[in-house]
């Protein structure tokens, strides 16, 4: 398992490429294609698309910091939270922090420009940090994506039962049957194999709890309503915005308040039966539509 520190934190990354039509875990020259993941998830579910891609892309994939393999030592992700919920042990976990974490990975690989791929909760890091940086990335594809609507009640209850479910995580609550199922399903509209569904739980499970609630706390906020439409009104570059047609958790509608922003760079598509993770409930339909993008010419040199 290869780490590297980013601004304090050790954080798993791994390459998955081609060299000669065979897999490599080494980048080959190639063009990069770096891959965000969502909130409690892991680069795990990525690791399909990024195989499928691999023959054009070298692909990177990391855990952000908190979640996945990229956890603290000592890391507050029981019962009881106690300071884990303190301004001072949530503020490492903003999601600007996370942009920064994007442009240190991109410098310490001496990474000048890149493709981005982002899912959930990382479309709203990778806004932020395409606003702030268009120079570093090529073309973009966000999957599930969008602008939410602030409502001061609705975000307030949001965080309440967040932190709710962030605090109720016992280890043993994945050797219950068919927890993986029962965990999944408002994610999906088509199934996913019980291996995946065992993954997603695992992550979920083993997530930092103040990582979990501080981007909770900030990707579901007012600021972030209040900025995201000026990020993705910003968006310089060839952008691809994909939603799922039954996805519960980002509906669709949020996608096209995103893109009616920008209708010059995002591209918006909507996929048809699938829920919050299109790449994985239709593959090949998903990888159909982003390689079509990929096709189109990229960004001009800001």
């Amino acid at each position: 398992m290869a780490y590297i520190t980013l601004q304090g934190t050790d954080h798993y990354y791994e390459w998955i490429t081609q060299a000669d039509g065979q897999p490599s875990e080494q980048p080959t020259g190639k063009p990069v294609m770096l891959f965000v993941h969502g909130w409690g998830g892991s680069a795990r579910y990525w690791q399909s698309t990024a195989q499928a891609l691999s023959d054009q892309f070298d692909c990177l994939l990391y855990d952000m910091r908190g979640f996945g393999r990229s956890r603290r030592q000592g890391n507050s992700d029981n019962v009881s939270l106690g300071n884990a919920t303190s301004p001072e042990a949530l503020a490492p976990f903003d999601i600007q922090c996370y942009a920064d974490d994007i442009l240190a990975l991109l410098d310490h690989f001496k990474l000048d420009r890149v493709w981005l791929q982002a899912h959930s909760m990382g479309t709203s890091i990778a806004a932020l940090f395409l606003a702030q940086h268009p120079e570093r990335v090529e073309q973009a594809v966000l999957a599930c994506g969008g602008i939410f609507e602030y409502r001061k009640l609705v975000f307030e209850l949001f965080y309440f039962f967040g932190r709710y479910v962030v605090q109720f995580r016992p280890k043993w609550m994945a050797r219950i049957p068919f927890a993986d199922w029962a965990f999944m399903q408002r994610f999906l509209h088509r199934p996913l194999p019980k291996a995946i569904r065992e993954e997603f739980l695992q992550d979920f499970l083993m997530a930092d709890g103040a990582a979990s609630l501080g981007t909770l706390k900030s990707a579901v906020s007012k600021q972030a309503a209040d900025e995201m439409p000026q990020y993705f009104g910003e968006l310089s570059m060839p952008t691809l915005l994909i939603s799922g047609e039954h996805d519960q958790i980002i509906p669709a509608r949020l996608g096209v308040g995103a893109a009616v922003l920008n209708p010059d760079n995002i591209d918006h598509q909507i996929m048809p039966k699938t829920g919050h993770f299109p790449m994985l409930e239709d593959s090949e339909n998903y990888l159909q539509r982003v390689k079509q993008f990929l096709q189109q010419p990229a960004s001009v040199e800001v």
